[in-house]
């Protein structure tokens, strides 16, 4: 499929450096696998965060309200790292956010806990959690960017599907390094001192995924609108040219979202803490439980975003949704039966789950224009992310304790399904659309004014 408003000067799409690709993959990457490595070892050590931080009856709640504060400055991050994106180019913004991001990981391994420091110590953790919120409000929206701008419009979803295979892999190394720990070290030197030192990871992480983003060139999309004179000038004005000509498509993101996230983050965040605390598994059965899970979605993610590049983007996202809103609670309930098909659960919906997570770089940074590409993915998908995914660990946490009831997180991620099912039916098919200049992919060009000079200028927004 090409893009409405007819080819392009320039090189062919498709003609793209095999080498500087690769790069440009592994460069997104990292910065992703390192966000994701922080989301995964804070939910798997949160009852001993809880008691270290919080003494007292209600430790792993406030530790989960803490996950879910982290993510207040998200949207303001999106916000102004987006539309800076959106002017001096992906690769400065993803520079600076994955240096903030892993350094503020690295520091809560180091913070005083309660006993030492009183209620200073939850103050410093909640102050570092907002620092990572707010950087991470520039990163995911500007690596998926980065990754789809790079990537072959033909096989967008294919080379597009290493980001989550970045997010797959911080997490399973993050479960992976914990298990150890665990098994090394034992729970009391894990509760006493042992939770700090997955955090000491991140910063190595974070310096190689810097390393890595500083050799790469900025996309060929966003260097062919700047050679062009095509870009936004003043970062200022990104956001009301957004809000004004691509508000439709930025609430019809926020509902995929809705529907992507909270299940993310009740599938990976929250899973340590309900398969130990209301389930009863032990740390190793978890830490094994999510591992082989997560290998097996390893295994498939780059199958299904190849999948999306031959069925499209939304027949992957239907049968995903669909799948997920009939197997929820089911898969729920044989978590609930023992080890063995706690296993088969958990695994079963990590892979149908692969469907959305492996094509989201590949239809989220094609909704919208290149001139405003990067802020309009990162404050559609921040502010929904910050209301209902880091809201979600906490929000199933005490659907369970206020109605006793251990399927309630399956009766969640069923309603979010719903209402991501409601938010893709507008949104238009882009398998094969090119990304290039300022028109939306896959819709029809109209003519607007333009945000910077007031003229009439070709540009398509989705009715």
């Amino acid at each position: 499929m090409d893009n409405a408003t007819g080819p392009r000067s320039g090189p062919h799409p498709d003609a793209v450096d095999r080498k500087a690709l690769r790069r440009a993959v592994a460069a997104a990457a990292i910065g992703n696998a390192t966000e994701w490595y922080d989301y995964a070892v804070y939910g798997y050590v949160a009852v001993e965060i809880g008691k270290n931080f919080f003494p007292g009856p209600y430790a792993t709640a406030a530790t989960l309200l803490v996950f879910a504060v982290s993510f207040v400055l998200r949207p303001l991050g999106g916000m102004i790292w987006g539309p800076l994106g959106d002017r001096i180019g992906r690769n400065r913004v993803l520079s600076t956010t994955i240096v903030l991001m892993s350094v503020a990981t690295f520091l809560i391994g180091v913070l005083p806990t309660h006993a030492t420091a009183g209620v200073w110590a939850p103050i410093a953790l909640v102050a570092l959690r907002v620092v990572q919120g707010f950087s991470t409000g520039g990163e995911y929206g500007g690596a998926a960017t980065f990754m789809a701008e790079y990537a072959p419009d033909k096989k967008r979803g294919f080379w597009g599907s290493f980001l989550e295979f970045g997010t797959l892999s911080g997490i399973t190394v993050g479960v992976l390094f914990t298990l150890i720990l665990n098994e090394t070290l034992g729970s009391a030197a894990m509760l006493a001192w042992g939770w700090r030192i997955p955090f000491f990871l991140a910063l190595p992480l974070g310096l190689v995924g810097l390393y890595l983003r500083r050799r790469v060139e900025d996309t060929p999309v966003f260097r062919e609108l700047a050679e062009a004179g095509e870009r936004e000038e003043n970062a200022r004005q990104v956001l009301p040219g957004l809000l004004r000509h691509h508000w439709k498509t930025m609430l019809r993101m926020a509902g995929i979202v809705i529907a992507l996230n909270i299940t993310a983050y009740t599938y990976i965040s929250y899973m340590p803490t309900y398969l130990r605390k209301t389930i009863g598994l032990t740390s190793g059965q978890t830490s094994t439980l999510m591992t082989i899970g997560q290998a097996c979605m390893l295994v498939v993610i780059p199958f299904a975003g190849a999948l999306s590049d031959r069925i499209g983007r939304k027949p992957s996202w239907w049968i995903s949704l669909g799948g997920m809103f009939v197997l929820a609670t089911p898969m729920f309930w044989l978590m609930g039966k023992g080890f063995g098909l706690a296993v088969v659960g958990f695994t079963v919906l990590g892979l149908v789950y692969v469907l959305q997570l492996g094509t989201i770089s590949a239809t989220f940074p094609a909704m919208f224009p290149t001139h405003v590409r990067y802020a309009g993915m990162a404050t559609s998908y921040n502010v929904a992310t910050a209301a209902f995914g880091g809201t979600a660990p906490f929000v199933a946490s005490a659907l369970v304790q206020a109605t006793g009831n251990s399927l309630m997180p399956a009766f969640y991620l069923m309603a979010a399904c719903v209402v991501g099912g409601i938010a893709l039916f507008r949104v238009p098919e882009t398998v094969g659309s090119s990304l290039r200049g300022r028109s939306v992919p896959g819709v029809p060009a109209q003519p607007q004014p333009n945000a910077r000079s007031g003229h009439a200028h070709v540009e398509s927004g989705i009715v």
